[in-house]
């Protein structure tokens, strides 16, 4: 089996935290990597956009925004209920999984373009919606039945205006508006440099994940198994939604991932300021220790082989 060059990046900064190795990326480089990759999206999803009459889009993204909505709702019940958790974490882990990854997405995307897959390019405007409508759910399912007060106007402030949507939605204007013409003087710089910069993002995020698996301690082997068992189950749900939309299989393959994936990012930014009373060491433990790897080592394979026999069999 050949792995992507990039998730090897990965592996090495896991191999790196675990033993202790003095690896440190500096913060500004890893803040200014982040900028980057996060704009490179937008741009590209953008100039894609342009190929597609925005009116065809409206109904899909709506369709795509509702039935997430469905991820945070099952996630919160099996924690509250039968992993035994306080509503305030269990409200904040629903929230983390019904969010979504760039990273994750951009490694699918990847993995698609090696195996020359094609896809829809308008993906990055799922991407886009798809990140902020749990955080609020999460915020609702922390504060029922409860005395709390939410600081709306800063916690909207935050999802709408923080660095990850900000920088998503600029690029995808930037990129719509410009077109393939206008943007053709960045090409090299943002998407011929993607990879490489994708790389040393993933060995900054590896060296971070293997610091957060002893988080997971106190409710051990339940919140692994939901870590896993749960982005295969949303996989599922995005792999039939795409093929009821009619979706290209690369492009049923991306719903699946965004679906599969949990927010490491806005997440825990909007749950600390929404519902400090959370632990966000189980969100990040399980979002960032247990789910990501798992998506981008064996989730996105695993989604890509699911999607050839749905497609086959229809």
């Amino acid at each position: 089996m050949t792995f992507e060059p990039v998730v090897l990046f990965f592996l090495l900064g896991v191999i790196a935290g675990l033993a202790r190795s003095d690896l440190k990326i500096p913060g500004a480089i890893y803040e200014a990597l982040s900028i980057f990759l996060l704009l490179a999206i937008g741009l590209k999803g953008g100039v894609k956009l342009a190929e597609y009459p925005l009116a065809s889009l409206l109904f899909t993204s709506l369709v795509v925004v509702g039935v997430a909505a469905l991820i945070p709702l099952v996630a919160f019940p099996v924690l509250r209920y039968l992993g035994r958790m306080s509503r305030a974490d269990a409200a904040s882990i629903a929230a983390h999984y019904g969010s979504v990854s760039v990273v994750t997405f951009s490694v699918a995307a990847t993995f698609l373009d090696q195996h020359a897959v094609a896809y829809e390019g308008h993906m990055i405007v799922y991407l886009v919606l798809l990140e902020f409508p749990a955080l609020i759910i999460g915020v609702l399912l922390a504060r029922a039945g409860t005395a709390g007060q939410t600081r709306w106007d800063q916690l909207f402030h935050e999802v709408f205006f923080g660095k990850s949507i900000l920088l998503l939605i600029g690029g995808l204007a930037i990129g719509y508006l410009a077109g393939p013409d206008g943007i053709a003087p960045l090409d090299k710089l943002f998407f011929d440099l993607f990879k490489g910069v994708l790389a040393f993002f993933l060995l900054e995020m590896g060296l971070v994940a293997s610091s957060r698996i002893a988080d997971l301690r106190r409710y051990g082997t339940f919140l692994v198994g939901f870590a896993i068992v749960m982005p295969v189950a949303a996989a599922l749900l995005g792999l039939f939604l795409g093929r009821a939309l009619g979706l290209s299989e690369g492009g049923a393959v991306l719903i699946a991932t965004l679906y599969a994936s949990a927010s490491y990012i806005a997440a825990p930014t909007a749950m600390r300021i929404a519902v400090p009373e959370a632990n966000p060491a189980l969100s990040i433990g399980a979002s960032l220790g247990i789910t990501f790897p798992f998506n981008i080592f064996l989730g996105i394979p695993l989604y890509w082989w699911m999607a050839e026999r749905i497609y086959a069999g229809s």
